[in-house]
């Protein structure tokens, strides 16, 4: 009997919230006021919520 190698795990595997939190960076990084909420069910990222702040001067 030959041994298969075992498969490569993929970020997801490892944290399946991986995907997730690359989108929460990529809200920070754009976002200069505001607020962003997470969603969290049963130890996992369901839902990201972004809210932009538009700041007008006098």
């Amino acid at each position: 009997m030959s041994q298969s190698s075992p498969k490569p795990i993929s970020p997801e595997q490892k944290d399946p919230n991986a995907g997730g939190i690359a989108l929460v960076r990529q809200a920070l990084e754009k976002l200069k006021f505001g607020a962003v909420h997470l969603t969290v069910h049963e130890g996992r990222l369901v839902q990201i919520e972004v809210t932009e702040k538009t700041r007008l001067t006098a």
